[in-house]
């Protein structure tokens, strides 16, 4: 018994060294799958709330920034403006933005915090194509026009009926920082 006792020690010793070396090759190996979870840097930036200063946007322009990858327009509107929006919703489809998407927190006839500044996702909800901007567009009194089946929306984003467009335009989370800073991307909570 005493010749078994080192051949038993010595096969401890290996037992425990093959495993320690293997343990640390699983760890080492798995480190790259780990990572390749994390979002990338660009996909963190493109996720990440923008700020836009509206100090030079001045009344009936528009400002187009890149917020998830997607378009979103910045709009100043005029008081004539806002009391047609308010004046002329007989022809829309959703005057009340009920089946819309927006944050809770913006009134749903003008679809913004401030009736001045509209903020909305320029992404047709009816085949995903860019609307711009178009004073005039379709015998009205200006709006956003979608240039790939001609769905007419109003200067709060809202759809005329009769569209292809079934929904008004989304409008993303957004604030403001006092009266010329505007962060879209989040709501003063913080939730995206």
């Amino acid at each position: 018994m005493t010749d078994d006792a080192p051949d038993a020690q010595r096969r401890r010793l290996l037992i425990a060294t093959t495993s320690a070396v293997g343990g640390l090759g699983l760890v080492a190996g798995s480190v790259p799958f780990v990572c390749a979870l994390r979002p990338s840097r660009s996909a963190e930036v493109a996720a990440a709330p923008v700020e836009v200063d509206l100090k030079a946007l001045r009344e009936g322009e528009q400002l187009t920034v890149q917020w998830r990858g997607q378009p979103v327009c910045v709009l100043h509107r005029s008081a004539a403006d806002q009391a047609r929006l308010l004046a002329d919703e007989a022809g829309l489809a959703d005057p009340d933005s009920r089946e819309s998407s927006q944050p809770p927190y913006v009134d749903p006839r003008l679809r913004s915090r401030r009736p001045d500044i509209f903020v909305v996702t320029a992404i047709c909800t009816h085949l995903g194509c860019i609307p711009s901007l178009a004073p005039g567009a379709a015998d009205r009194d200006g709006g956003y026009l979608c240039p790939c089946h001609g769905s007419h929306f109003d200067l709060a984003g809202r759809v005329f009926r009769d569209q292809p467009a079934p929904l008004n335009l989304a409008v993303p989370p957004y604030h403001f920082r006092g009266d010329t800073l505007l962060v879209i991307g989040s709501d003063e909570e913080g939730a995206t």
